[in-house]
């Protein structure tokens, strides 16, 4: 039986890899809050069902930023009020700022993600902050949500490259997300915001920065380079990967980008590699089809369009 039959690939472990990744689903969120027209609110509900049903254990739900930015998330409080929230499924939102998180603490919330900037430029155009005072904005963020008992997880956007600045120096990346860490967040996610690292920078920026295990990876599939990059980031140790049902996102500051690494595609390839994960790759993709047919377009998944047509 080939693989298209059984929806599987063959199995061919490999040296130098984790056992076990955990997935960090963004699809709710970050591929969600770019699309053009709304999403009714119970289609999202009845997503983030469906995902935790397929067996991802972390959904990343919505955001708190203002409305007036990402619209499309402008339900979050009454998504959340809503959320049939899963014994041992978590569900992370993301905050901007102070504002954010009271917001965040009313619903009943107890992960979230505060996200900052590796470039200058991208600090000013999205935080309206230069690189070093966007650390005032975070710092009570995170000081207060850890006091409330939350878990606190930061990204950093534009690790591998900037559009305005071209390649990003590593050992700014390096000090930006380790500011994070040491302001407390317990994970620290890498951005390739704009999809244009490859392999060999992501080996080099993980080995920058030493220690693997506070480290995730999120990567943009703008050159076709995000599993390639992933494994890459597997190689050196990293074991929390973020990814996107169905390849659900994009990026507004590069043409053609194709949005977020695909969770079908990763789970095919972790599925071929033997490393466990947790997800039914089968109830996934059928999850992803179907909010296809809700968007009214096909999904960027190659995964997807393989085992669904």
């Amino acid at each position: 039986m080939g693989a298209r039959e059984n929806g599987l690939p063959d199995t061919t472990p490999a040296d130098g890899l984790p056992a076990e990744v955990e997935i960090w689903e963004v699809g709710a969120r970050d591929g969600l809050q770019n699309e053009s027209t709304t999403v009714p609110l119970d289609v999202k509900l009845e997503f983030l069902d469906r995902l935790a049903d397929a067996g991802l254990t972390t959904l990343e739900a919505t955001s708190f930023v203002h409305p007036k930015w990402v619209p499309q998330l402008a339900d979050a409080e009454d998504l959340l009020a809503r959320l049939d929230r899963r014994p041992g499924v978590a569900y992370p939102v993301l905050v901007p700022n102070e504002r954010g998180l009271d917001r965040a603490l009313r619903a009943g919330v107890e992960h979230v993600a505060v996200f900052a900037s590796a470039t200058e430029s991208f600090a000013r155009r999205n935080l309206n902050r230069s690189l070093d005072e966007q650390f005032a904005m975070v710092d009570p963020v995170i000081t207060r949500a850890r006091a409330e008992g939350l878990q606190v997880r930061g990204y950093v956007s534009m690790c591998f490259g900037d559009p305005w600045e071209g390649p990003v120096p590593r050992e700014q990346v390096v000090a930006v997300g380790k500011r994070l860490l040491d302001l407390g967040c317990h994970r620290l996610s890498l951005g390739d915001t704009i999809g244009v690292a490859t392999p060999g920078q992501v080996t080099a920026l993980l080995a920058a920065f030493g220690d693997p295990d506070p480290l995730a990876v999120h990567f943009h599939d703008t050159y076709g380079q995000a599993l390639a990059n992933t494994l890459a980031a597997l190689r050196s140790g990293v074991r929390v990967v973020d990814s996107s049902a169905g390849g659900l996102g994009g990026c507004p500051y590069a043409e053609s980008a194709t949005g977020n690494l695909a969770t079908e595609d990763l789970v095919w390839m972790l599925d071929g590699l033997g490393i466990r994960h947790g997800v039914d790759l089968d109830a996934l993709a059928t999850t992803s089809a179907w909010l296809a047919d809700h968007l009214d377009r096909p999904s960027p998944s190659r995964v997807v369009r393989a085992l669904r047509g």
